[in-house]
């Protein structure tokens, strides 16, 4: 198709308004040009909101974008406005909240926005549109027309539902903090929803589509592990997560060949997922899988943290230490094409030796399950001991695999996503004992401050060797939480110091100083008509949450009251809210245990033989309220509540919970009570 010498997306750095150059639509990318057109020319804004990965995206841009037809009805009515989810969370959780408002529903992608472009405020919106009437959904093309008549024709209509939805969105996280003690009640709360959502035959939480839910996990393995020394230990919320993250393993919802999980299972049993593979998944999942691997000893979620970490160094891994964004769920055109197979060529790549116990453990002795074709999921268990056939098998599908027309790659690299992956792979370089995922993650912190951290700010994302956009409140907080985890495994003052920088940011530009918490943008962010305060979780942890337990963390490790502070407020800004939907805001109710409860924070100094030692012996078990920070020596520019912890000798411990520490703690008693 030749290029539209109207569409102005071409010199866009993101891979997905780059797959919309060539539209006959005539795509603005969003900035005040779009907006200013809009005005002069008396039209409404079409907004198209999406990413590359996103299945339902490439159906509407093949059905409508691309057809000649419809894109002059576009170009006609509307001035077109197409956005990056990716590099612009800040607009996807506007109008996606908006659409909610306006349909009563949940959204989705792609998203669909007709706006008035005086104050961006939307009068309409939807999701996917088919180009002909369909399943009760109108065609695109008359959904234009009906649209722009109605901008037209009803000015006062719009201008009435406009007003609505301001003062709609003015209600919108404005809860008043507590004033009152915070205490565990949020807590038991969350226990007691999280078992009533549980789905005991399969594991994870409600129906189809099932969703990871990784907070939701990591909330009932803190929870147990708070409860694990007492004389009735909680090991039915251990089961709840564990078996959960066993029977996703085990689904369609992982790669079984060659590792790392998909979005999401559109069944109930984890068998068929929808087969894109996002960053943010796969870091939350690692971590957990890694830490499942601590709590159980199981070889299952060992395998699955190697295979996962390996998927993510080998396909997602940028020469210049980043990670990249997504992979695509289709290929050639077809959702899943490239790792579903058919029952007669597996057979001629395994072989007929090993043929009756692959396709017994694959159920690919059963009748295909998707589309005509098998989808991989382990049908039946084999024990680590038997697994030589099986993975034999694997090497030689995974390698037939290779050939294949690779799904598109997303080659941005974004900051929120790479700290997610950078956080899981410090926790599994520490639960696996495995260097070469420690060394990776440090590459990426190396990169983000390379090419993210210009003149003392945050950028959000990298493409092509061009950093842009302002970094937002995620990005932020997930950077605290990963370079705290990593300097678990690897002291680097400069990563101590560059998470300083990162917490005082939060507390200058993005704090609302009036009611606590933080807002999802900082306060020199292009003005849009609502700044959010995100407190609920999506699908990665709220900001919020993540940014208070971070905060808790750095606090008591340097000694700097301001971050406790600002994470109590934070925490008593999001109290009614834990109180009465506690599993939608797990990553808060989690920041609250560790502020009613401060983590066990033990620092050692020493020599580095002596350090490495004391790590070791320290990691093996799952304690996620116990911090270990092994600082060298000779460690240079430390903060100065940390450099009280002076170097006495070859090793010497200070053990701190809360403002008390004590010096010299017995190493020898504190491994033998975490292995009691």
């Amino acid at each position: 198709m030749p290029a539209n010498p109207n569409n102005r997306l071409a010199g866009e750095t993101s891979p997905y308004l780059q797959q919309h150059a060539d539209n006959p639509v005539d795509w603005h990318p969003w900035d005040d040009t779009a907006f200013a057109t809009a005005r002069a020319a008396g039209k409404p804004v079409l907004l198209s909101i999406g990413y590359s990965a996103c299945h339902w995206c490439h159906v509407m841009a093949h059905e409508s974008f691309e057809n000649d037809e419809i894109a002059a009805v576009m170009n006609e009515l509307f001035v077109n406005v197409k956005v990056d989810r990716e590099e612009r969370p800040d607009l996807d959780q506007l109008y996606q909240t908006a659409h909610q408002l306006l349909a009563q529903r949940p959204g989705g992608w792609p998203l669909t926005v007709f706006i008035d472009p005086d104050d961006k405020l939307p009068f309409f919106a939807g999701t996917y549109f088919p180009p002909q009437p369909r399943q009760g959904m109108p065609g695109f093309p008359e959904l234009l027309r009906k649209a722009a008549g109605f901008y037209r024709d009803h000015s006062i209509e719009i201008g009435q539902q406009k007003s609505s939805m301001a003062d709609a969105f003015k209600q919108i996280d404005n809860t008043d903090a507590t004033t009152g003690q915070l205490d565990d009640t949020p807590l038991t709360a969350a226990r007691r929803e999280l078992e009533q959502a549980f789905d005991p035959h399969n594991g994870g939480f409600g129906d189809a589509p099932k969703f990871p839910q990784p907070t939701s996990i990591e909330r009932l393995l803190q929870h147990w592990s708070t409860t694990r020394d007492d004389d009735q230990p909680d090991v039915r919320a251990l089961h709840m997560a564990v078996f959960t993250l066993e029977q996703m393993a085990r689904g369609g919802i992982y790669d079984q060949l060659g590792g790392g999980f998909y979005r999401y299972s559109v069944d109930a049993k984890w068998r068929i997922p929808h087969f894109e593979k996002m960053l943010y998944d796969n870091g939350l999942l690692l971590a957990l899988c890694a830490r499942a691997w601590q709590a159980t000893g199981q070889p299952l979620f060992q395998r699955t943290a190697r295979e996962t970490a390996d998927w993510v160094l080998r396909d997602m891994r940028s020469d210049n230490g980043g990670f990249y964004a997504t992979l695509d769920a289709d290929s050639e055109g077809e959702e899943g094409r490239y790792y579903v197979w058919q029952g007669d060529e597996a057979r001629q790549i395994v072989g007929n030796d090993d043929w009756p116990d692959v396709a017994a453990h694959f159920g690919l002795d059963d009748e295909p399950n998707f589309e005509g074709q098998h989808h991989l999921w382990q049908a039946q268990a084999v024990e680590e001991a038997d697994r030589e056939g099986i993975d034999r098998a694997r090497a030689a599908l995974l390698a037939a695999r290779e050939q294949r027309v690779r799904p598109d790659r997303d080659e941005k690299i974004l900051t929120g996503c790479n700290a997610l992956m950078i956080r899981g792979l410090a926790i599994a370089a520490r639960s696996l004992d495995e260097p070469a995922y420690a060394d990776a993650a440090t590459s990426a912190v190396d990169f983000i401050r390379r090419e993210l951290w210009r003149d003392g700010r945050l950028l959000a994302s990298w493409k092509d060797e061009t950093a842009n956009l302002p970094a937002y409140l995620d990005d932020h907080s997930f950077l605290i939480d990963a370079l705290l985890e990593l300097l678990q495994y690897r002291w680097r003052s400069e990563d101590l110091n560059f998470a300083l920088a990162l917490a005082e940011l939060l507390l200058t530009h993005f704090e609302d100083g009036e009611r606590g918490g933080f807002f999802f943008t900082a306060d020199d962010h292009e003005a849009l008509f609502h700044r959010a305060r995100p407190l609920n979780d999506q699908a990665t942890p709220a900001g919020n949450g993540v940014a208070a337990r971070g905060l808790l963390r750095l606090g008591y490790l340097v000694g700097e009251t301001r971050y406790l502070e600002a994470a109590e407020r934070t925490l008593r800004a999001g109290w009614d809210l834990m109180r009465h939907h506690p599993q939608a805001h797990a990553s808060l109710v989690n920041a609250l245990a560790g502020f009613l409860q401060p983590p066990e924070i033990l620092v050692l100094r020493g020599s580095a033989e002596k350090l490495d030692h004391w790590q070791q012996q320290l990691r093996s078990d799952y304690r996620p309220d116990r911090l270990c920070y092994a600082i060298p020596a000779d460690a240079k520019n430390l903060p100065d509540g940390l450099a009280l912890r002076e170097p006495r000798g070859e090793i010497f411990a200070y053990l701190c919970r809360g403002h008390t520490c004590t010096a010299g703690a017995g190493l020898d008693e504190l491994l033998r009570n975490q292995n009691r």
